[in-house]
């Protein structure tokens, strides 16, 4: 790691994300931080000289840009102030929600919007002094959605892209919002603007041809205000499946799956859910559902385990402080009425845990609950999909997620809003027949095997002209 000399405008390719791939600590130490996302794209970035635009994780934090063995990290500072305000604020508590089919009420704040533009400028003037000549920019997700038309205004010499990694919600919701022309001329200074699904491209089509001047006439193509052809298509992103099958097929996974059930005292039926501590994901819903199925006796608590781990998230913003009391009382409720002594039917794990620990659940697990009410894609759904190359295990898995796109054919497809049709795919996937789960289990692990997180990034730079 070396302090960057080359000054500005050196790099060819570069990724505009609000975090960066290291975090920033408070003695000003910085440590990888890896994700899937710059999994994918860091072997790309350093084979080409490029560069990662991004916030260091530290309000009011102004470190000085480095390179990191041919990757160059160009921090981008946010005060505490604009944390609360543009991320905490318009990104999570008015974005979020709206783009989530409205499951929590969206915030309106004027205060926020600008903060949410004024932080957009600022990584926009960042990407615009890191880039070369002819350079092509990669942004990424929803809190930057203003950037790719401040980038074009700075520098229209620039190849644009932009990826919404979460849901693109139909133009009934997203007219809601009181700033959406600006969002959507934002979007539209990109050349290739990327979805989850075909059906977000689709609502984004629409929502432009009618909220701005664009048209959309050709499928997969959006004509801007100023004459330009946008391409607008679905890119779903996926997770780095080869890493995560070597980890599960480990030996010491496996003892630890195996040491994992008989501290469980070795139920029957493991179910597992894996969620950040959101609204959207359904957690209550596969709650209420496993608690209804023990009490019809469809599944026997003395001989069933649910595992719940629900990462923690954004606690600062009161949606989510009610939820986790809401998810608290319920497993209390629960394990009250259908626990025995030292031994609970719904062990709850509010705690980060670590990705070697999670594979080891996922190869626990029998049943994979992923009940979301909306999902852009949901990756864990993928993840334990690709922990499973033995064949075992079975997923119950929401409708409104973008992996039931690509998974459909092996996962029990519910309707998270069905109570009944939840519950009854919890039965179904916990004693279907051997044979056909595993056919069922084979079918989505090639799936994901074949279509990786390194596949979509090769997918989308390609539509980008990037070979």
């Amino acid at each position: 790691m070396s302090y960057a000399e080359d000054g500005p405008g050196s790099s060819d390719l570069l990724v505009v994300a609000n975090r960066l791939p290291f975090d920033l600590d408070a003695d000003g130490a910085w440590h990888r931080a890896p994700g899937g996302l710059v999994t994918a794209l860091e072997p790309t970035l350093r084979a080409r000289g490029g560069a990662w635009v991004g916030w260091p994780g530290r309000p009011d934090a102004e470190p000085e840009p480095f390179d990191d063995d041919g990757l160059a990290i160009r921090p981008v500072t946010i005060s505490a102030e604009e944390v609360a305000a543009y991320y905490e604020g318009f990104a999570n508590a008015t974005l979020w929600p709206l783009y989530h089919d409205v499951v929590a009420t969206p915030r309106f704040e004027r205060s926020w919007w600008e903060a949410y533009r004024r932080v957009n400028e600022r990584f926009a003037d960042a990407a615009a002094g890191a880039a070369a000549e002819g350079a092509t920019v990669w942004v990424q997700d929803y809190q930057l959605q203003l950037v790719p038309r401040l980038l074009r205004e700075r520098r229209p010499d620039l190849r644009i892209g932009f990826f919404l990694h979460i849901p693109f919600p139909p133009v009934e919701l997203f007219a809601q919002l009181p700033w959406r022309q600006p969002v959507v001329e934002g979007l539209l200074g990109a050349d290739v603007v990327g979805f989850q699904t075909a059906g977000g491209a689709e609502n984004f089509r629409r929502v432009a041809a009618r909220l701005t001047e664009a048209t959309a006439d050709s499928p997969g193509q959006v004509t801007a205000p100023d004459g330009r052809t946008v391409t607008v298509a679905a890119h779903p992103i996926s997770v780095d499946a080869s890493h995560l099958d070597g980890m599960a097929r480990d030996p010491d996974t496996a003892k630890r799956s195996e040491a994992l059930r008989h501290e469980l005292g070795d139920p029957r039926t493991v179910l597992l859910g894996v969620d950040r501590l959101d609204y959207t994901k359904g957690i209550d819903v596969r709650l209420q559902a496993f608690a209804e199925v023990l009490g019809q006796g469809r599944l026997d608590p003395a001989e069933t385990v649910l595992i719940q781990v629900a990462t923690p998230s954004r606690e600062r913003v009161e949606h989510y402080a009610e939820m986790r009391d809401d998810i608290e009382l319920t497993v209390g409720r629960i394990n009250g009425e259908y626990a025995s002594v030292g031994h609970p039917v719904v062990h709850y794990v509010h705690q980060s845990t670590p990705r070697e620990e999670l594979v080891a659940f996922f190869r626990a697990a029998d049943v994979m609950l992923v009940t979301p009410y909306r999902d852009g894609m949901n990756l864990v759904a993928k993840e334990y999909v690709a922990s499973r190359g033995d064949g075992g295990g079975a997923l119950v898995l929401s409708e409104f997620t973008g992996a039931a796109d690509e998974l459909g054919d092996g996962a029990f497809l519910v309707n998270p809003h069905d109570l009944d049709a939840v519950g009854d795919a919890i039965v179904a996937a916990a004693t279907q027949d051997p044979e056909d789960a595993r056919a069922r289990m084979q079918r989505m692990h090639d799936q994901v095997l074949e279509h990786d997180v390194e596949r979509w990034a090769a997918g989308f730079l390609e539509a980008l002209g990037v070979g």
